[in-house]
């Protein structure tokens, strides 16, 4: 992420160099000139003087070259000082678009923020709920063990209380087969009181 004062201060940078660069440029461009203008004078001069010396034809050639020297350097110095100016618009309108897409991201990470917390938020409540949950799941199933246990309980009762029934069921039926069975053994002892009549086979 490009960081918004760092841009700032790139961007201030590059404005303080370019004043600079254009006051050094503007400077050297009035030298150029005035530098120009003497050796045109000069020039001038020495051509209208009525007393030509030896060699003055070389001295005027030499200063119209150096002329022309200073009047490219002045023209150097103007198109070094546009294109610095050029440079200097690209690097300003690229740190403008660095602090919208700073603005943008920063945007984007705040909402980004937010949805963590809202996430955060939602996670902790549904951790509560399935701890409650989890809770009641555990009670339910103590109670259910519980619960099996008491039937189990009862089960073993039920089956103690059957055996005990069938227990009893057969000791009275056995009780009853012994009552049934009294009688027969107590008609036998009436033979030696009653008397029978003899049969008229037998004398």
């Amino acid at each position: 992420m490009i960081d918004v004062e760092r841009a700032n201060a790139q961007a201030a940078n590059l404005d303080k160099k370019q004043r600079n660069f254009d006051k050094e440029g503007q400077a050297e461009l009035e030298v150029a000139q005035k530098e120009a203008c003497f050796l045109s004078t000069e020039l001038f001069k020495m051509t209208k003087t009525c007393n030509v010396r030896p060699g003055l034809n070389k001295k005027v050639r030499e200063l119209e070259a150096e002329v022309e020297n200073e009047q490219k350097r002045g023209i150097d110095a103007v198109k070094g000082v546009r294109k610095y100016e050029r440079r200097v618009k690209e690097l300003t309108y690229q740190t403008e678009e660095d602090k919208k897409n700073v603005a943008r991201l920063q945007d984007l990470v705040d909402k980004l923020q937010l949805k963590v917390k809202a996430y955060k938020k939602q996670a902790q409540g549904a951790e509560e709920q399935g701890n409650i949950h989890l809770s009641k799941v555990r009670k339910v199933q103590h109670e259910l063990e519980k619960a099996e246990e008491c039937a189990d309980i009862a089960e073993s009762q039920v089956n103690k209380m059957r055996a005990k029934s069938h227990n009893a069921g057969k000791l009275l039926g056995y009780k009853q087969m012994i009552s049934n069975a009294l009688p027969l053994y107590e008609e036998p002892s009436n033979l030696h009181t009653q008397s029978f009549p003899v049969s008229p086979t037998f004398l």
